[in-house]
């Protein structure tokens, strides 16, 4: 590897190396992950033009008690120390966006300031801007939206052809037959009660898609629905649609007509369904599909729910209990057949998998992603596993899911209002950490919310329960240098 960057054995190592003045980047990385290798050359070239900086890679499952102490749930996820303190974090392939916080956090900028070059982003000079273009072109996993305004034309191709497929295109976690999330599930049951033919499309089998599709929409969600071209929405606005007749009015003026007969798009609807050539004898396959029914809410996972033996399972183990929900694990590392068998058996090539009566969620980052957005929850009551929670429950549930708490409009890596970036700049720049919900992926909360708080509008912020404000409040708690100490009485 060129550059300057350590590989990191054990938790004492690190320990060791922390003990320093400089700065300290860690890269947790995982050698199934595409968007890992392709960032790693990434945080390769800034060692060589950060020197003072020290760049340290971990494999995440690998040293567990490492990803456990950071709180790694999906990788790639990068920390950025100084004096032993965490003080600022990036998950995902983001190129521009890393550069950006090496730069800031080695003093080459200051805060708030836009960095240079400010028409890509980056934090760095030519030589690393020039590295960047090259990998998004290369691989487009890595896309160019990082480094420049749009997506790679490779991947803008690739997902406008997909849109084109079929008249009516949807995209979700999943196949029609098998979806993989009640919104999907919904959706699809729509669609079926429309009498359309519709193509689909499994976003879980194709991540460089399902990002791309992000950033391609503007749509930070899925499912979404496509008509001749034409993003409709997600589910949300497919029930409000269809309950409507808005839909059936749509359809019917882009001159799709109603069909006897739904017939999916032939595209890729391969992953996670069980393949009848996956190669697995009998014996095995009814094995696995003996433990994946074990019990309603079944995790795969390294090692036990006591002991977990990877950051990952240790993730997912915390969720379900933070859900409340009872159930089953089988450890892999005890049985290399189930092991190796469960990848076929599911096409899912990494652990921990979590299954709900017999269906697959997925991984730590889904499940994760999931528990964020609200969406397991759901999931979880729509399939009898968990009680449905009165609106009030759920807010207050909501609400104290993160000592520090915001509601507001998109995300923190895509804020879509002005307000809601404002409050997430002043958070991130205060070295706040803090969870957060879109509120524009569910009405209920939305509009439940507003009364809840008494607070009528967008973004609002919450501290251990209690209703801090909105965007005007919380700069000006930042101007007067009383948001960080409001933030951890």
């Amino acid at each position: 590897m060129s550059g300057s960057v350590k590989d990191v054995q054990s938790k004492a190592e690190l320990d060791g190396l922390l003990r320093s003045d400089s700065l300290v980047i860690l890269h947790f990385w995982a050698s199934w992950c595409e968007a890992s290798k392709h960032m790693d050359q990434v945080f390769s070239h800034l060692s060589t033009d950060f020197p003072h900086a020290r760049f340290l890679r971990v494999e995440a499952e690998e040293q567990p008690e490492i990803s456990e102490a950071y709180s790694v749930a999906a990788v790639p996820y990068f920390v950025f120390i100084k004096d032993g303190k965490t003080v600022d974090t990036l998950e995902g392939a983001d190129p521009s966006s890393l550069a950006h916080k090496v730069a800031k956090a080695s003093g080459s900028i200051n805060a708030g300031e836009p960095a240079a070059p400010a028409s890509s982003g980056m934090a760095a000079g030519a030589a690393i801007l020039e590295t960047v273009r090259e990998l998004a072109r290369d691989n487009g996993s890595v896309t160019e939206s990082k480094v420049q305004p749009g997506l790679s034309s490779a991947l803008q191709k690739k997902i406008q052809q997909l849109i084109d497929s079929n008249p009516i295109m949807l995209f979700m976690k999943g196949s029609p037959e098998e979806p993989r999330c009640g919104f999907s599930r919904k959706v699809v049951d729509i669609l079926k009660e429309e009498n359309v033919n519709f193509g689909s499309f499994d976003i879980l089998s194709d991540n460089e898609v399902r990002e791309g599709l992000k950033k391609f929409s503007n749509w930070p969600t899925f499912p979404q629905l496509y008509c001749k071209g034409e993003l409709l929405g997600g589910s949300d606005i497919a029930i409000a649609m269809h309950e409507s007749g808005e839909l059936k009015e749509v359809f019917r003026d882009h001159g799709i007509g109603t069909s006897h007969e739904v017939k999916p798009a032939e595209l890729d609807r391969t992953a996670g369904v069980i393949s009848e050539n996956s190669g697995l004898s009998a014996a095995l396959a009814s094995r696995l599909k003996m433990l994946v029914n074990l019990s309603p809410v079944m995790l795969f996972m390294k090692g036990k729910p006591d002991e977990p033996k990877c950051g990952f399972s240790h993730k997912v183990v915390e969720i379900l209990r933070e859900e409340n929900v009872n159930f089953e694990s089988f450890d892999i590392l005890s049985d290399d057949e189930i092991r190796q068998g469960l990848k076929d058996y599911s096409n899912w090539s990494s652990y921990p998998q979590l299954y709900i009566k017999g269906e697959l969620i997925g991984g730590s980052d889904i499940v994760l992603q999931m528990h964020r957005s609200g969406e397991l929850r759901k999931v979880l009551e729509n399939k009898g596993i968990v009680k449905k929670d009165s609106s009030e429950d759920r807010l207050k549930i909501l609400i104290t899911s993160s000592p520090v708490m915001l509601f507001m409009k998109g995300t923190p890596d895509a804020p879509r209002c002005g307000f809601s970036s404002k409050v997430v700049n002043a958070l991130n720049e205060e070295g706040i950490g803090f969870g957060s919900f879109d509120i524009l992926t569910d009405d209920e909360v939305r509009q439940g919310l507003k009364v809840y708080s008494n607070w009528p509008t967008f973004p609002q912020l919450y501290y251990k329960g209690e209703l801090i404000g909105g965007c005007d409040i919380v700069l000006e708690l930042r101007s007067s240098g009383e948001l960080k100490s409001t933030l951890s009485e």
